[in-house]
């Protein structure tokens, strides 16, 4: 089973994540905001998660890691 990882101090929020996740399953959490005020993105379903890593790959601040 993959993990997507998401490193909450670097995250900007900027959405680039959700847009290239297949599954659909990456969103802005809209709960708590990280030191520098934004809100950071999060895997809404882990067991759907298929490690493609794709949302690695599209974040700009290398905020995310995916593990199999």
């Amino acid at each position: 089973m993959a993990k997507m990882t998401v490193l909450f101090e670097r995250c900007k929020g900027c959405g680039l994540c959700t847009t290239a996740c297949p599954k659909h399953i990456v969103a802005i959490s809209k709960e708590k905001r990280n030191k520098k005020g934004y809100f950071t993105a999060a895997c809404t379903d882990d067991a759907a998660c298929i490690g493609c890593a794709m949302c690695a790959m599209m974040c700009p601040d290398c905020a995310i890691t995916v593990e199999k």
